[in-house]
C-alpha cells in the first residue's frame, strides 16, 4: 500500500538525516564551510553548514526503497489518454544532486549571485528533462490554461523561484527545515487525495518532509548545524517538484490555489522583501534585515516565539489547503450551502489570523511598544509623534530592538 509505503518513507528519511547531520557537521569544519555572527545572520557562535548533505543523503536513500525508476503522471485536462507523460525519478534526483552540489561550493567559497542563478536554472531544466513539467493548469473561471512547448520556461521559473524563496526563508533557526517539514507533508496527503492510495508523488513528498524533519532534530534553537544554501535550495527544488507532479496535475478547479497556499508563508515572507528592496532601488538578492523572523525579533519576539508563530501560520494555511480538497463544499458544479458555510468560515478564521499575523504583530503591537519606549523617555509624547516614529521606522527599518517593560527590562547592549 503506498499509503503505507509514505509513512515508511517518511520515518527511514527522517532517520537517516538525523543520524548523517553530525557527520555533515564535521565535513563542514573541515571544509572550512562555517557560519561566523555578523548582523544579519543567524550563528552566535561559528556553526558549521552543510548540514543539506544530510538531507540529500536521506532523499536518495528513501528514494531508492520506496520510488519507481519512472512514474506516471495523471492525465491533465485537454490531453489524450497516454499524453499525461512520465516523471525519470532518478533524472529528477540528478538535478537534486546538482542543485545540493551547487549549494555545498557555495557554503565553502560563496560563488556570486550569477552563478549560483546559473546553477538553478541548470538544475531546474533537469528536472524538466526528466518530466517535471507545469504542461497546464486549471485555473478557477477560466478554465484549464494549456500552455506551449510542454511548459518548460515555465516549469524553470517556478523551480528556480521556490529555490530561491526557500532560501531567503532560512533566516531562523529551524525556520526552514520546520516549513517544508510542514509543506512536504501537506503535499503528500493532497497528491494522495488527487491520485489515490498508490501515489508516487506522495510518497516523494513525504520523503522531502522526513528528510527536513530528522535535519530539523539539530537546527532547532539553538541550532548545532544550519543547512546552508545546500539543503535551502535543495528542499526549495524538491517542493517545487512535488507540487507539480502531485497537485498542479490535476483538474480540480482549485489545482493552482493548492500549492499557493501550502506555500503562502515562505511566499508572502519573500514577496514582502522583494517588493521593499525593488521600492529603494536595492538588487532583489541583497542581504537585509526586512523578513518576518527580523521584524518579529524587533519587537522582542524570541527565536523559539519567532519560529512557533511562524510553524502555526503555515499549518494552518496548509490545512486551509487541505479544507479546500476534502470539505464536500462543491460536487459536480453544485455548491452545497451547509458546507459551503463552513468552507466560508474556515477561510474567515485564515484570513483573520493573516492579518494579525502580518499587520497587527508588525504595525500596532510595535506601536504600542514605541509609544513606552518615548513616553519613558518623555511622558508629554503625543500620539501624532509615536505615530511618525513608527511610520520612520517601519519605513526604513533604522531603529533599535524594543522590549516591552517588566522587571530587568533595561536598555539592552546598543540601545
Amino acid at each position: 500500500m503506498r499509503y503505507l509505503d509514505a509513512v515508511y518513507a517518511l520515518l527511514v528519511a527522517t532517520a537517516v538525516a538525523a543520524l548523517l547531520t553530525p557527520l555533515a557537521g564535521r565535513l563542514a569544519r573541515k571544509l572550512g564551510a562555517i557560519a561566523y555572527p555578523s548582523e544579519r545572520g543567524l550563528a552566535r557562535e561559528p556553526t558549521p553548514e552543510l548540514g543539506g548533505l544530510a538531507i540529500l543523503a536521506a532523499v536518495i536513500v528513501a528514494a531508492l526503497i520506496w520510488l519507481p525508476d519512472t512514474i506516471h503522471l495523471r492525465r491533465a485536462l485537454g490531453y489524450k489518454l497516454g499524453t499525461a507523460g512520465v516523471m525519470h525519478t532518478w533524472i529528477v534526483i540528478a538535478g537534486a544532486v546538482l542543485i545540493a552540489l551547487i549549494g555545498a561550493i557555495d557554503d565553502i567559497v560563496e560563488l556570486k549571485p550569477l552563478v549560483k542563478l546559473v546553477g538553478q536554472i541548470a538544475a531546474a531544466i533537469v528536472a524538466a528533462l526528466g518530466g517535471a513539467l507545469i504542461k497546464g493548469v486549471m485555473v478557477p473561471f477560466l478554465g484549464y490554461l494549456a500552455f506551449p512547448d510542454g511548459g518548460k520556461e515555465l516549469t524553470v521559473l517556478w523551480l528556480v523561484a521556490l529555490m530561491n524563496i526557500v532560501n531567503f526563508s532560512d533566516g531562523v533557526d529551524g525556520l526552514a527545515a520546520g516549513v517544508c517539514a510542514i509543506d512536504g507533508a501537506a503535499f503528500a496527503v493532497i497528491a494522495f487525495s488527487v491520485e489515490g492510495g498508490r501515489s508516487a508523488a506522495a510518497v516523494m513528498a513525504a520523503i522531502t518532509a522526513g528528510a527536513a524533519l530528522g535535519f530539523l532534530f539539530h537546527n532547532r534553537y539553538p541550532a548545532k548545524i544550519f543547512m546552508g544554501d545546500t539543503g535551502s535550495n535543495l528542499l526549495g527544488y524538491l517542493l517545487g517538484v512535488v507540487a507539480i507532479v502531485g497537485s498542479l496535475k490535476t483538474n480540480a478547479a482549485l489545482a493552482l490555489a493548492v500549492p499557493l497556499l501550502v506555500l503562502a508563508v515562505p511566499f508572502m515572507d519573500t514577496g514582502f522583501v522583494v517588493a521593499k528592496r525593488l521600492k529603494y532601488g536595492h538588487m532583489p538578492w541583497r542581504a537585509d534585515m526586512e523578513h518576518f523572523h527580523h521584524r518579529m525579533a524587533r519587537i522582542g519576539f524570541s527565536q523559539r516565539k519567532t519560529v512557533g508563530y511562524l510553524y502555526a501560520w503555515t499549518l494552518m494555511l496548509a490545512g486551509l489547503a487541505l479544507a479546500l480538497r476534502f470539505v464536500p463544499y462543491h460536487y459536480h458544479g453544485h455548491y452545497n450551502l451547509g458546507w459551503s458555510v463552513v468552507m466560508a468560515l474556515i477561510l474567515l478564521v485564515a484570513v483573520v489570523a493573516s492579518v494579525y499575523l502580518v499587520y497587527v504583530l508588525e504595525i500596532f503591537k510595535f506601536k504600542l511598544l514605541k509609544a513606552i519606549q518615548l513616553r519613558k523617555v518623555d511622558p508629554d509624547t503625543s500620539e501624532h509623534d509615536i505615530v511618525a516614529a513608527v511610520q520612520r521606522d517601519m519605513e526604513t527599518g533604522e531603529f533599535d530592538a524594543i522590549r516591552p517593560p517588566g522587571p530587568g527590562s533595561g536598555p539592552g547592549p546598543g540601545q
